[in-house]
C-alpha cells in the first residue's frame, strides 16, 4: 500500500512531467493524460492525509467566478438587455421565428463538426449512461432539431440566443470567455441562388446599424472557390481543411508566420505555400471578382468558377439592399469549421484586430502572463490581454450537408436520407458589448428602466404612494418608490437619483385633496468627464392625477427613453 511519502513523491514527478510537457506543446491527449494522473495523485495524497481535511486547518473558500467567466452588474445587464433586444427585433424584422435547444448535447452529436476547435469543447463525460458536452454554438443544435424534425423544414427562418461554451484560453476584457451568449439567424430549405445569402447579410448589416457600433466591415469570401484555389495552387485533397484553418489566422498573425505553420507544422510544401500567398493577400469588391475572372488557371476548376459566378450573383443582390460599401471581398477569409460548403463572412470593427495590427507591421503576441511561484502546476496561462484584439463580432456561412449527415446517420448504411441547405450567421454578444459598454458608459447612458419615482411631502402617504405607483404601472409606466413608512423627503429624492429616474412624481396632503400631483423633471450633464445631476430651482409642474400617466407618456424623454439615452445631445 502506498505511503504519503511515496505518493508525495510521485507527485512532484508527475507535477515536474507536466510542466514539461506543457513547455514543450505536446500533444494535448497526452497533456490531458498527465493532467488527470496528477489529478488522481492529488486527492490519492489527501486521502492518505487522513480524508477531506486531512489533519488540517479548513482552507477558506475562494470567492471567485470560474476562469473565463464573469458576473455582469445591473448597469451592465441593462446594457447588454438593450442589445439584445435590437438583435430580437432585427430577427422578427426580417421574418424569423424563436428556438430554443438544450444546453448540453450528446457528445456523438457535436464529434466531427469542428475540425481543429473540437479540443475546445467542454466534455461532461458520462451523465446518467449518456456522454454529454456543453453547446460549442447554435449551428450544430439547429441542424439536429430539423434532422430530428426529418429536415422537411423547408423555407424557414429560425433564431435563437442563450449562451454557449469553449474551453479556450480567455481575454475577459474583449469578450473571449469561456461561456458567451450568441445570437443565430438560419435560413433553411431551397431557394434560388444567393438570395437567403443577401439576405443574411442585409440583416447582419441592419443590426450592427442600429447597434451604433462604429464603422464596421463584412468580410465575405467563398468555401468553393477557397477549396478550388487550393487546388490549383497543388494542396493535397486531405490538407485543404488543415491548411484553410492556417489562413484564417491571417487577420491575427502576419503571412510569415501563417505559411511557418502550413510548411512546419501541417507538412505543405514551400513554393505550394508561397503560391497560395500569392492569391490570399487580395482584398477588394468587383475589381477583384473581375480580376479572379480573368484568371484561366482559377476558372478551369469547377469549384473556384462556381464561388466566383455566386459571389458575382451576391453583389448585385447587396447593390439592391444598398450595403455594397460596407462588404469587402477577402480571399484570405477561410472560417476554420468544417461544415460550411459555401458562402462565409465575418464582421469586424477596428477593435478586433491585434493592437498595432493594421499598421502593416507584425502584432506583439499574444504572450502568457508570468505565473507566480505559489500557482497550481495545473492551472493554465493566462494571456496578456493588452496584445489581443476583440476579433471578429458575428460570423456565419453557407452549411448545406450539416442536416443530411445527421439524417444519413440517424438513417444507417445504404437507406436514402433527406437533406436540408443552409444558411446562418452568429453575433457575438458578448463581443458587441466589451465594444459598447465604455461608450455607454461614455455617453451616459442608462442603467435603469424606471420612468416616475413616487415621493410623499407629507406624513409618509404609504398607502397613496402605493396607489399612484400601482396606476402608473398599469398603464406601461416603469413606477418604484422608497418602501419606508415614514421616509424623509430628501432620502427619497436621493433614492431616485441614485436610479437616475427622470421624474419625480411628488404627493403632498392638499394636492391630493385637489386631485393634482407635482412632476418635477430631473436631468444629468457631464462635467469634467463625470455625469452629474443638473442643479435647478424648478419647483416643479402641477399635473392633475387622472392625466398623469397621458402627460408623462407624452414628454420628449418618455417618448426617446427606449434608446437608452440619459444624456441628450
Amino acid at each position: 500500500m502506498a505511503t504519503v511519502e511515496s505518493l508525495n513523491a510521485e507527485l512532484a514527478q508527475q507535477t515536474e512531467l507536466f510542466n514539461k510537457l506543457r513547455v514543450e506543446n505536446a500533444e494535448p491527449s497526452v497533456l490531458e493524460e498527465t493532467r488527470k494522473r496528477l489529478a488522481e495523485l492529488k486527492a490519492a495524497v489527501k486521502s492518505a492525509a487522513g480524508g477531506k481535511d486531512g489533519g488540517k486547518k479548513k482552507e477558506r473558500l475562494l470567492l471567485k467566478t470560474p476562469k473565463g467567466t464573469r458576473d455582469y452588474g445591473p448597469g451592465e445587464m441593462f446594457c447588454r438587455e438593450h442589445v439584445e433586444r435590437i438583435v430580437k427585433e432585427c430577427f422578427v424584422l426580417f421574418g424569423g421565428c424563436q428556438l430554443d435547444t438544450p444546453v448540453f448535447e450528446r457528445k456523438d452529436i457535436l464529434a466531427g463538426k469542428y475540425g481543429e476547435d473540437a479540443k475546445l469543447i467542454f466534455d461532461l463525460e458520462d451523465q446518467g449512461g449518456e456522454q454529454l458536452a456543453l453547446r460549442y454554438d447554435h449551428t450544430v443544435p439547429l441542424a439536429r432539431y430539423l434532422a430530428m424534425g426529418g429536415a422537411t423544414n423547408t423555407q424557414s427562418k429560425l433564431w435563437q440566443v442563450g449562451k454557449v461554451y469553449r474551453r479556450d484560453n480567455p481575454v475577459m476584457s474583449k469578450g473571449r470567455m469561456r461561456e458567451f451568449s450568441q445570437a443565430d439567424f438560419d435560413i433553411s430549405g431551397l431557394w434560388d441562388t444567393m438570395i437567403p445569402d443577401a439576405e443574411i447579410i442585409s440583416l447582419l448589416c441592419t443590426i450592427l446599424t442600429r447597434l451604433e457600433v462604429g464603422e464596421f466591415t463584412v468580410k465575405l469570401n467563398h468555401r468553393k472557390l477557397l477549396d478550388g484555389l487550393f487546388e490549383v495552387c497543388g494542396v493535397p485533397a486531405e490538407k485543404i481543411r488543415p491548411i484553410s484553418s492556417a489562413v484564417d489566422k491571417l487577420d491575427k498573425l502576419p503571412w510569415s508566420e501563417v505559411k511557418k505553420e502550413m510548411t512546419d507544422e501541417k507538412g505543405l510544401d514551400p513554393t505550394v505555400a508561397d503560391k497560395i500567398g500569392e492569391y490570399v493577400k487580395h482584398k477588394g469588391g468587383r475589381a477583384l471578382l473581375d480580376q479572379l475572372l480573368a484568371d484561366p488557371a482559377l476558372t478551369a476548376n469547377a469549384n473556384a468558377k462556381q464561388g466566383l459566378d455566386e459571389i458575382g450573383i451576391l453583389f448585385s443582390f447587396l447593390e439592391s439592399y444598398r450595403i455594397l460599401d460596407k462588404i469587402s471581398f477577402d480571399l484570405s477569409l477561410a472560417r476554420g469549421l468544417d461544415y460550411y460548403t459555401g458562402l462565409i463572412y465575418e464582421a469586424v470593427v477596428e477593435a478586433s484586430a491585434p493592437p498595432g495590427f493594421k499598421s502593416g507591421d507584425a502584432p506583439a503576441p499574444a504572450l502568457p502572463k508570468k505565473k507566480s511561484k505559489k500557482a497550481a502546476a495545473d492551472e493554465e496561462e493566462e494571456i496578456d490581454e493588452s496584445q489581443v484584439g476583440v476579433g471578429s463580432i458575428a460570423a456565419g456561412g453557407r452549411y448545406d450537408n450539416l442536416v443530411g449527415m445527421f439524417t444519413s446517420a440517424a438513417a444507417g448504411d445504404g437507406k436514402k436520407s433527406q437533406g436540408l441547405p443552409c444558411i446562418g450567421v452568429s453575433i457575438g454578444l458578448d463581443r458587441i458589448f466589451a465594444i459598447l459598454w465604455p461608450k455607454w458608459v461614455e455617453r451616459g447612458m442608462r442603467s435603469k428602466e424606471v420612468v416616475a419615482y413616487v415621493l410623499s411631502a407629507g406624513d409618509g402617504l404609504l398607502k397613496e404612494r402605493m396607489e399612484l405607483v400601482q396606476e402608473l404601472r398599469e398603464a406601461g409606466i416603469a413606477t418604484d418608490f422608497l418602501a419606508k413608512n415614514k421616509p424623509k423627503f430628501n432620502a427619497q429624492f436621493a433614492a431616485g437619483e441614485r436610479d437616475e429616474v427622470p421624474f419625480a412624481v411628488i404627493l403632498g396632503g392638499d394636492e391630493l385633496l385637489a386631485g393634482l400631483v407635482t412632476v418635477k423633471e430631473q436631468r444629468w450633464e457631464f462635467v469634467e468627464g463625470k455625469k452629474v445631476k443638473v442643479a435647478s430651482t424648478d419647483k416643479g409642474t402641477q399635473v392633475k392625477r387622472s392625466e398623469l400617466a397621458q402627460w408623462l407618456k407624452d414628454t420628449p424623454t418618455f417618448k426617446t427613453w427606449s434608446s437608452g439615452k440619459l444624456i441628450r445631445e
